[in-house]
């Protein structure tokens, strides 16, 4: 559905696939259920059997062929850039006006909250 459920905000002078360790680390314990991660080009190389080896879990990585001009929808990949692009409409998250790594992770779970409750609140009748 692209609904998040963790988010780690790292500082930019760390490598997404770096980064993507301190998230799988957060959600092992919390979420046994995972079975399989799905990621882009940058997760490539070793993070694939660290992931394995650290949680048993499968890393998918989804890659644009080499013949593909201009865009083209890719299976998975689409749910994160929807994803992004929902929490892009979040002024707070437009730009990168926090300071600290703690309040941005935070305007992220609170504006999928948001989202979450619209669209729950939309389907039940309560």
């Amino acid at each position: 559905m692209g609904l998040l459920l963790a988010v780690v905000v790292h500082s930019a002078n760390i490598q997404d696939r770096d980064g993507a360790r301190y998230l799988v680390t957060y959600i092992h314990d919390w979420l046994p259920r995972v079975q399989k991660l799905i990621g882009d080009g940058g997760y490539r190389g070793k993070l694939g059997d660290w992931v394995q080896t650290t949680c048993g879990w499968t890393l998918e990585v989804v890659l644009r062929t080499a013949d593909m001009v201009g865009f083209e929808v890719l299976p998975k990949r689409w749910v994160v850039e929807r994803t992004f692009a929902w929490l892009g409409r979040y002024r707070r998250l437009s730009k990168d006006y926090e300071g600290n790594t703690d309040v941005s992770e935070a305007f992220v779970y609170v504006s999928m909250i948001h989202l979450m409750l619209r669209r729950f609140s939309r389907s039940s009748p309560l």
